[in-house]
């Protein structure tokens, strides 16, 4: 029997059998997976969380894949790291870094694809595809190695180096397109797990929102500051917090939800500003930040509820602003950050002095990535010249 109940449709709210191979809706919607939690608070206590594994697996009870289906890297349960110099700087007492850099693969795209390609081992599906420009694509290879699926990826010529590397070292099949807006799905019965298009990597990404909660001994923060791209990290933590509230662990407080998004590509900041409950596709979109180049999210409408529904905000910061913010993170604490998470310091940055968050606020702001994935983005701030080869940095060691 599946763990969860049913599966649920973000839009039209039609309710699918649980434990079936499910893509979207028919109505086109997002679906979402549900559990009996009226049932599970009464055998899962909050006490109980403690004695699971130092992994995202500690809340197995509200993750759709059987035990026995379970493929694992040790993903989950990192860091939350105080910001005390940052935080002094930008006039924030109490501001937290939550460290997705820990995880396996590098990013916190290991959480989703755990899960998801967990459950493709549970219902016998052997092939998957994905589209991608970055650490999804790196993760789906890896998770699909683990667990001995065949994985398929179309990933555009720009993507960064290493994701390019880590995908064709994991076996994964790659195919590079020039545009990243036409990027294709095989026809040979791969199942989709791009964004939303299943309802199983949301699952994953949700425990962040459970380890913010548990780290901060259940006190929820005021604020939570999410680089968001296709939004599917926002979105999960938000249904954490639904979760955790049904289970009798927190109450009604919720975090503002900040949406953070590049200048040259925010389509959701947008569609806030404007008061739509969708985006429009985001014509010449252009970044530094990978993960923040996605003109369309399918799931936007979900992120933009979630912003809304806390008093959030949905911000848009520029390349400058988001590399200067990443050197001041690195030089004052130490995390060397993806272009995406120093977008979410640098929107910290300006929301304190915009007044939006106050000095009190316990804010978190997640780093999604490490910065060692993007030597191509950060090489345009610490450029590099050699006069000879006994002068190159990055090269190969070899005999001479």
């Amino acid at each position: 029997m599946p763990k969860s109940k049913y599966l649920e449709c973000s839009v039209c709210r039609a309710q699918l059998p649980a434990g079936e191979a499910a893509g979207l809706c028919a109505c086109g919607g997002p679906l979402l997976v549900r559990y009996d939690l009226a049932t599970t608070r009464h055998r899962w206590l909050r006490r109980d969380v403690a004695r699971g594994p130092a992994n995202m697996w500690r809340y197995a009870p509200v993750l759709p894949p059987l035990a026995e289906h379970t493929v694992t890297l040790g993903e989950g349960w990192t860091p939350l790291v105080r910001a005390r110099r940052l935080g002094a700087r930008i006039g924030a007492e109490s501001l937290w870094v939550k460290e997705e850099a820990q995880n396996p693969t590098a990013s916190f795209k290991a959480r989703g694809h755990a899960c998801a390609i967990s459950m493709c081992a549970e219902l016998g599906i052997r092939k998957v595809v994905l589209r991608s420009s970055g650490n999804s694509a790196g993760a789906l290879a890896a998770y699909a190695a683990a667990a001995g699926i065949e994985a398929h990826i179309f990933m555009p010529r720009n993507a960064a180096l290493a994701n390019y590397l880590g995908c064709k070292a994991c076996g994964a099949h790659v195919t590079v397109v020039d545009d990243p807006a036409s990027l294709a799905t095989p026809e040979d019965g791969c199942f989709d797990l791009g964004t939303l298009q299943e309802p199983y990597r949301l699952e994953g990404n949700k425990t962040m929102g459970y380890e913010v909660a548990e780290q901060m001994d259940w006190e929820i923060p005021d604020a939570i500051i999410f680089p968001s791209g296709g939004g599917v990290g926002l979105i999960g933590i938000w249904k954490a917090f639904q979760e955790m509230e049904l289970l009798g662990w927190i109450g009604g407080k919720r975090p503002k939800m900040i949406a953070v998004q590049a200048a040259g590509c925010a389509p959701m900041v947008r569609a806030f500003e404007e008061g739509e409950p969708h985006s429009r596709f985001f014509e010449e979109a252009h970044t530094i930040a990978a993960g923040l180049r996605v003109p369309k999210s399918p799931g936007d409408f979900l992120t933009l509820e979630a912003v809304r529904a806390s008093g959030g905000a949905a911000i848009a910061v520029t390349d400058d602003e988001l590399l200067d913010a990443g050197s001041q993170l690195a030089s004052e604490e130490g995390i060397f950050a993806s272009p995406e998470g120093a977008a979410a310091v640098a929107a910290a940055c300006k929301l304190m002095a915009s007044g939006f968050l106050k000095p009190t606020d316990r804010t978190v702001l997640f780093n999604t990535a490490s910065g060692l994935k993007y030597s191509e983005a950060w090489s345009t701030r610490f450029p590099r010249s050699a006069s000879g080869e006994q002068d190159k940095l990055g090269g190969l060691i070899t005999p001479r």
